[in-house]
């Protein structure tokens, strides 16, 4: 019989990954289990990481032919080369997965590449791709499998004209139009990919605004913003069906609220509604692991499962489908299991759209603010009047901060503009530690930088901002 792990991690997502290295630091024999040929699931592979390499070059390719003229460069217009932008994808994606078998080893965390099934408490099996299985003998379980792309029902996914996440950062060649259903972030991320590269841009969303969730204010400015650069929104309305045909794809769109159906013609549909939690072949119902209405694995407050030895985090729990989250759930599960108070601050996760603006989001909306009935008081403070902002042609968006209206504490940070999603971790720090708005106002930031936006809105919840 092989030699018991303390741990056995299924799944290397970024989860996965650092729940295991976070335990092999805290003395634990630890094991992984990943199905896929490289580690770090759907965001080192299919996901985060590849989504950035392009959108980073696809920004660089609309600044080199729309904003270097202004700054004094006269290059010429720039000539895409989709094969080598690919290339580049690639490369960031086995430099960051090619990095956690590193650490790996670093670690010394034994590795089981195959499919992993929760046999029994304190047994999995790996099925290899040849079919030859190996049993783990372990004390504990954490299931971190992440998420997969939900499908519409009637609308079959090919990865090909009609794709989620995963084929529309691999497309050969630029659609002249492209169909986004759903204004959530990823469809927002990489719809901008090909807007920037020269596809017409159609984003079909069932509610009434984009990016669900986030603070309304921000969300309606930053649709102007998108509009602005060739976006073309359908809101409240549904896709009820695509058609292929010779010449590409047919969509058939429908009011949400009913009404008469209509058709748009495009080249590549993008389904990005949303994600769900992926436990296929776990082995979960065999052993009774207790699931919710909507597939996630119910936990307590410390990440078990209702069978003893056998946790739960990331993108298969309650909670936003974040990578971050997940890290953080990793490294608390290790801690508890080492004996540790492992803790995660839900109120204080932030969330980025990786557009260009970007949009960050931390703490509460003002909506939420209003739902729970929290006195509140909120201030902006716009690029527009931001120094490094106006040198970098970056004056779109703005800071906004809300706070409670009797303590002073600030309860949530909203931001639209050039590195929100840099700028958005002083709010979080400051929130972590329970700051007030006060406390934000009187840190000396440097000068010049967009992060002085920042206290500028903070400013603007005491005696006012200085520059507007």
């Amino acid at each position: 019989m092989a030699d018991t792990f303390d741990l056995t991690v299924i799944g290397t997502g970024p989860g996965g990954y650092v729940c295991a290295i976070r335990a092999a630091q805290l003395g634990m024999k630890v094991a992984v289990v990943e199905k896929w040929p490289s580690f770090g699931g759907t965001c080192l592979n299919i996901g985060c990481i590849p989504s950035k390499a392009l959108l980073h070059a696809s920004e660089m390719f609309e600044e080199a032919g729309h904003a270097f003229p202004q700054l004094g460069i006269d290059v010429g217009a720039p000539k895409l080369n989709l094969p080598a932008m690919m290339a580049h994808k690639d490369d960031t994606v086995a430099s960051n997965t090619g990095g956690i078998e590193y650490l790996f080893k670093k670690n010394k965390i034994t590795a089981f590449k195959g499919a992993g099934k929760i046999a029994a408490q304190g047994k999995v099996t790996v099925t290899a791709e040849d079919g030859s299985a190996t049993d783990i003998e372990t004390k504990n379980i954490v299931i971190a499998t992440g998420s997969v792309s939900a499908n519409l029902p009637g609308i079959e996914i090919d990865e090909d004209k009609i794709v989620t996440s995963t084929g529309a950062l691999k497309l050969d060649k630029v659609p002249d139009n492209l169909l986004v259903i759903g204004a959530g972030v990823i469809g927002l991320e990489l719809g901008s990919v090909w807007a920037r590269l020269g596809a017409k841009v159609t984003v079909v969303e069932f509610l009434d605004r984009i990016l669900p969730g986030m603070d309304l204010d921000v969300a309606k400015q930053f649709q102007r913003m998108l509009s602005k650069q060739g976006f073309d929104f359908k809101l409240g309305t549904k896709v009820t069906g695509i058609e292929k045909t010779d010449s590409g794809l047919v969509a058939t769109l429908e009011p949400a609220a009913g009404g008469e159906a209509s058709t748009l013609e495009t080249d590549i549909a993008l389904v990005s509604i949303g994600r769900v939690p992926f436990t296929d072949g776990l082995g979960l119902d065999e052993i009774g692991v207790e699931r919710d209405k909507r597939g996630r694995v119910v936990t307590n407050g410390h990440y078990k499962t209702n069978l003893d030895g056998i946790y739960a985090i990331g993108d298969v729990i309650a909670g936003p489908m974040l990578a971050h989250k997940a890290e953080d759930e990793g490294v608390a599960i290790a801690e508890i299991l080492a004996g540790q108070a492992g803790h995660v601050n839900y109120s204080v996760i932030p969330g980025v759209v990786y557009t260009n603006p970007e949009v960050a989001s931390v703490g509460k909306t003002e909506e939420d603010l209003k739902a729970d009935g929290i006195a509140y008081k909120a201030a902006k403070f716009p690029f527009t009047a931001n120094g490094r902002a106006k040198a970098m042609l970056a004056p779109q968006g703005f800071v906004k901060i809300l706070a409670d209206k009797e303590t002073d504490r600030v309860l949530g940070c909203h931001i639209v503009g050039k590195g929100a999603g840099e700028m958005i971790h002083e709010a979080a720090v400051l929130m972590e530690f329970g700051g007030s708005a006060e406390d934000l106002a009187r840190t000396c930031h440097a000068h010049p930088t967009m992060s002085e936006a920042v206290r500028e809105a903070a400013l603007g919840l005491g005696d006012g901002s200085i520059h507007i």
